[in-house]
């Protein structure tokens, strides 16, 4: 069975960086991939591929990890400026992140109009996407 949590922004944006990263690496660890609103800084990103090459064992096989975020290119000066203006009042709540153990995600594939996450069962074998996320 495949568990996905979702993370709300509002549960990750006072938790100091480190407290971050370790509350989404403890929850990949309990084999629940995370859908988390928002994404995490570039600092905080490299810091959980860190930390989970240090953790890596026969139990952990390490994360896949990966960042849906909206396409700025399609949208018009005035909404570039507004979505800047409430990334500074809201934080950066743009996005979808996906974090998930590497035992159970083989890969996520994003296409322009939906997300495919493929995993395998935990003996090995592979299975077909569970789950088609549509972005609006």
């Amino acid at each position: 069975m495949v568990t996905f949590q979702f993370i709300p922004y509002s549960d990750i944006e006072t938790l100091t960086a480190a407290k971050r990263v370790n509350k989404l690496l403890n929850i990949v660890k309990e084999n629940r991939i995370v859908i988390m609103e928002g994404r995490l800084r570039k600092e905080e990103e490299a810091d959980l591929i860190e930390i989970t090459m240090e953790e890596i064992s026969q139990k952990f096989k390490g994360i896949e990890l990966s960042v849906i975020y909206p396409d700025r290119s399609k949208q018009s000066g005035v909404q570039k400026m507004k979505g800047a203006f409430a990334t500074v009042l809201l934080g950066d709540r743009q996005g979808l992140t996906i974090i998930g153990p590497a035992s159970i995600v083989k890969k996520i594939e994003k296409n322009p109009d939906k997300i495919e996450l493929f995993t395998r069962e935990l003996n090995g074998s592979k299975r077909s996407p569970v789950k088609k996320l549509r972005r609006s």
